[in-house]
């Protein structure tokens, strides 16, 4: 085998998961979410930034707030989404470099003192770690529905601020009824695979 994963993980985190577009009204416990994080916080980032930042909305008041900013489409199943999270880049990471990458806490005065480098580099770091978000969620039995379609200024004035970028939102919970839209195809390995 050329994977070492168990066959059942991988369908768990991979072959079988999906965007979820229902869930039942089982609640995601604040273990979970716990349990998820300390799985995830392993995720690769550059000069170990961490960037990514969640904010979980569980009030309903909240989510009526969280509601009005998402696509049309995407307001129903946020509404009714056990637990839903705001996964947002922090642009001033560069504050927490001593503690996290001790070897050269200089590395915040030397690589991060712009602002639009700092954007830049959380912008990628906190993408890489809310794949490895959405990788915990499943591994916790749980599916996620990942958005993009929300208006990110409403949501950030909403709910962060201006030092906080949102990347994506995310319904989390167990699948409902009819949860599943058809599996769109993927590319095979020769389009995406090239040897130099």
């Amino acid at each position: 085998m050329a994977l070492v994963l168990d066959p059942a993980a991988q369908d768990l985190l991979f072959r079988e998961a999906r965007t979820a577009n229902t869930f039942t009204d089982e609640p995601v416990t604040e273990e979970q979410v716990q349990a998820i994080y300390d799985l995830i916080k392993y995720a690769p980032t550059a000069f170990n930034q961490s960037p990514l930042r969640i904010v979980l909305v569980r009030s309903p008041e909240a989510r009526e707030r969280l509601v009005q900013h998402m696509a049309e489409g995407n307001q129903p199943k946020t509404s009714t989404a056990p637990l839903v999270a705001i996964l947002a880049a922090d642009n001033e990471f560069h504050e927490e470099l001593p503690a996290l990458f001790p070897h050269f806490p200089q590395a915040k005065d030397v690589f991060f003192t712009e602002r639009g480098a700092r954007e830049q580099a959380a912008a990628l770091n906190a993408s890489l770690q809310a794949g490895y978000f959405i990788l915990g969620i499943r591994a916790a039995g749980l599916a996620a529905g990942p958005m993009s379609g929300f208006d990110p200024s409403g949501v950030q004035k909403e709910f962060l601020d201006e030092d906080h970028t949102p990347l994506m939102v995310i319904n989390i919970g167990k699948p409902g009824e009819d949860a599943w839209f058809p599996r769109g195809p993927r590319l095979d390995y020769d389009d995406v695979i090239t040897t130099v």
